[in-house]
């Protein structure tokens, strides 16, 4: 499974047998997802003091779209690798939604029920079979 940041009302606003098409598909070409042990790095660069937001857990298997993984973009040294999604999130691909409001610190933290799935090492290289996608 991956992780997509997603506000409520964009997800709200998405048909039952719809896609969801997020802005950064036509300004970057792809979707950025993370995975459960990356998500709160983009969650606190790109959305902090949000407190509107959803994780969309995303089935891989389900989309009719390239999943790869790569470098953060903007590229930052050392950073973990993350899953793009190259073409719309139908909503049969997401088998979840969690709100997703940063702590009374301001951080984010994955919801409990995320905490089942597996967490990618945060080394930077994507495992041979995550490549392969």
């Amino acid at each position: 499974m991956i992780l997509h940041i997603c506000p409520e009302a964009d997800w709200a606003a998405v048909p039952p047998d719809g896609e969801y098409t997020p802005p950064s598909l036509d300004d970057v070409g792809f979707v950025h997802c993370s995975d459960p042990g990356t998500v709160q790095f983009p969650a606190e660069r790109v959305f902090a003091g949000r407190d509107d937001l959803l994780l969309l857990v995303v089935d891989p298997a389900r989309l009719d779209v390239p999943v790869r993984w790569e470098p953060a973009e903007p590229p930052e040294p050392g950073a973990p690798w993350f899953p793009h999604v190259y073409g719309p999130i139908p909503v049969s691909a997401v088998v979840g939604t969690h709100a997703f409001p940063p702590g009374p610190d301001g951080t984010f933290r994955l919801p409990e029920p995320l905490h089942e799935f597996p967490r990618r090492a945060v080394d930077g290289v994507p495992n041979r079979a995550d490549a392969a996608r």
